[in-house]
């Protein structure tokens, strides 16, 4: 089964995986919307928030694409498949499907927190799914405790958000 990208309004993904699994049964094999926790202040104490990592999109695997593209119409909103062109829509290629795999947790999808710390100018993540994906964090914002990474996604660059607090700096 080939894993693609649906394009949904912001704010619709979770309705839309919902819905495309009541209503196209068998033909979708797996569909999530991949999340990241992150911390946001929240009257003078830091709470653990779960937020979209790719917003406005829903990652499905199936083995008839062309199946679910036609039926879309039935959906209450505007969705379409990410990457048809000529009436061939592309699936993820296995490196992206790989990246994706490796970030987030099988079960709930979703990037968990990372440590780590700053030693001159290089981050060095020490506990989480961070860990190893050092050399894709572009930028760093301790305060907010997050990370910046980029990454070959949907057939171009994005730069996505995720949770990383830095515990110390030398």
């Amino acid at each position: 089964m080939n894993m693609y990208v649906l394009q949904v309004p912001g704010g619709r993904e979770r309705a839309a995986c919902e819905l495309l699994q009541r209503l196209m049964g068998d033909m979708v094999g797996e569909c999530f919307v991949p999340l990241y926790e992150s911390m946001r202040r929240e009257q003078g104490t830091w709470c653990r928030e779960v937020r979209r990592l790719f917003p406005g999109y829903v990652f499905v695997s199936t083995p008839n694409i062309e199946g679910i593209a036609q039926r879309l119409g039935e959906l209450p909103f505007f969705v379409r498949v990410v990457g048809g062109h000529d009436e061939q829509y592309v699936p993820l290629t296995r490196e992206e499907v790989a990246w994706l795999l490796a970030l987030t947790n099988a079960e709930t999808h979703t990037v968990e927190f990372s440590e780590g710390v700053i030693e001159g100018d290089e981050v060095k993540v020490t506990k989480g799914p961070l860990k190893g994906q050092e050399a894709k964090i572009v930028k760093v914002d301790r305060h907010k405790r997050l990370a910046w990474l980029e990454m070959h996604m949907f057939g171009r660059t994005k730069v996505v958000k995720v949770g990383l607090e830095i515990v110390s700096k030398s």
